[in-house]
């Protein structure tokens, strides 16, 4: 009979025993809290594989001793969520676990939606995909969403130290050197690096675990981003500053790194910041260009990945840069933030009978008051004079002056 792999043996019992997550779990937070009052909301949990998703839902539904179902949205259908539906009338609530539930069908969404609303049902989806893009708006709206963060490396040589006392492993002998080795090329992800050290372990006929063994068994380059002291995202940090200063082969230095090290999806969030953030409106067109390179390297994968990914990281980095516009736009939340509103001019309310729409003008423009009395020569957007931004600077500064005339 085939035993249980580690890496579910060691599966946390209770939200104490999980790893990292310190925004969710602990004195104070929110998940914690949860447990600690018994009470419990439909959620998504959405993050990388491997850091814990699962985990906490389990640990969630021990703490809490609810009565729950397990499913994943790719594996069961329509029938056994009609089952579950028809086990919480019974039992009057439950608690649905659903896993991959971004790839929950329509058909799915229509039959559970009503139960989430009449708190029937109780969610907790898991996901590795960005629940903003991937999941349905409405099953969204009645969820709390809650980002589980990457494991840093303490979290993972903790884990596997206390992984060592394990029954499984008795025996064992290894060094600190060679748990780091492990924790490193693990990533992020526990239940590989709980993988690997089971695999070690039995593919040893003295149950010694050496760094040599592990490269024996690992196929991934032995690269840390962290070698030099520097942390996964100092390693992003350094791609985003890069490509704002321009050096294109600094970016493409930290950009190889990443790739290195598998990360994906988080270099394809990091280069869309700087597309907006550090591009913007000095070349506008680098969004659906990006989209374009973020596209295929998502169909080829990795290894052929790199050469969308290195065409347009020398792009962006070889671009003209502009942050006006998210700056602009800084400065505006700002003032909401802090109550600097105003009232709406009367010709722009939807009763208004007095608005000159504006494309019965010549031109496209006529002059009228936009910003509130309170806010009349507020100047957010502050133009520079650099690449597609010149063409939209003349734009502004004739409005301007059409303005300042009338």
């Amino acid at each position: 009979m085939i035993s249980k792999p580690l890496a579910l043996k060691l599966a946390p019992k209770s939200l104490k025993d999980v790893y990292g997550q310190k925004h969710l779990i602990g004195k104070g937070k929110i998940l914690s809290n949860l447990v600690n009052n018994k009470k419990i909301f439909s959620m998504i949990l959405y993050g990388k594989p491997g850091i814990g998703k699962t985990s906490i839902a389990t640990a969630l539904i021990n703490d809490l001793g609810y009565k729950y179902r397990y499913l994943n949205a790719t594996i069961n259908n329509k029938k056994d969520l009609e089952t579950v539906i028809e086990e919480a009338k019974m039992y009057d609530g439950i608690i649905l676990v659903m896993d991959e539930i971004h790839r929950m069908n329509k058909d799915k969404q229509d039959l559970l939606l009503p139960q989430l609303e009449s708190g029937m049902i109780t969610l907790i989806g898991m996901t590795t995909a960005n629940p903003y893009h991937s999941i349905n708006p409405a099953i969204r709206s009645r969820c709390q969403l809650f980002e589980l963060n990457p494991l840093d490396e303490k979290d993972i040589i903790k884990a596997l130290k206390k992984a060592l006392k394990h029954p499984d492993l008795d025996g064992i002998k290894i060094n600190n050197k060679t748990i780091e080795m492990i924790a490193k090329l693990a990533g992020s992800d526990l239940r590989y690096a709980y993988n690997l050290l089971e695999i070690a372990y039995y593919s040893t006929d003295d149950k010694t675990i050496t760094e040599t063994t592990i490269k024996t068994i690992n196929n991934k380059p032995v690269f840390f981003s962290d070698k030099n002291g520097d942390g996964h995202y100092d390693v992003l940090s350094g791609l985003q500053k890069s490509i704002r200063g321009s050096d294109v082969n600094a970016a493409l230095h930290y950009l190889a790194r990443l790739v290195i090290e598998g990360d994906l999806d988080s270099i394809y969030r990091r280069l869309s910041v700087i597309a907006y953030e550090d591009i913007g409106l000095a070349n506008p067109s680098i969004g659906p260009r990006l989209d374009a390179a973020i596209n295929a390297a998502e169909r080829i994968g990795l290894p052929e990945a790199r050469i969308p990914l290195g065409t347009i990281v020398t792009e962006m980095a070889l671009s003209p840069k502009s942050n006006t516009a998210h700056i602009a736009f800084d400065n505006a939340l700002s003032d909401v933030e802090n109550g600097n509103v105003g009232i709406l001019p009367k010709h722009l309310r939807t009763d208004s009978t007095d608005y000159k729409y504006p494309h019965d003008y010549k031109g496209a423009y006529v002059v009228q008051q936009y910003l509130p009395d309170k806010l009349i020569d507020k100047k957010y957007y502050i133009p520079k004079d650099i690449g597609y931004e010149k063409y939209i600077k003349e734009i502004y500064e004739k409005i301007e002056q059409l303005n300042k005339n009338n």
